[in-house]
């Protein structure tokens, strides 16, 4: 689209490959809930954004803790 200002990487959310304050906005649709460490995620993001920046999220969350049985059950993880 021609968009400078815009940047696509490849990552995972408990580990994004940027530096401290690198985002202005931090947009995330359907990914959290298929994390188990959820805390985890929230502090990376919040690692990433700028002060002041914008996260924007379309997700799923209930707030409680994933089972230890289903971390470890790669089948409820993977498509």
């Amino acid at each position: 689209m021609g968009l400078g200002h815009v940047e696509s990487r490849e990552g995972i959310l408990e580990k994004i490959p940027v530096e401290e304050g690198w985002a202005d906005v931090i947009i995330r649709h359907g990914v959290i809930h298929s994390c188990a460490d959820k805390a985890l995620v929230f502090d990376e993001l919040r690692r990433v954004l700028r002060p002041g920046g914008s996260l924007r999220l379309a997700n799923i969350a209930n707030g409680r803790p994933v089972p230890e049985a289903a971390v470890r059950n790669v089948d409820l993880w993977t498509a």
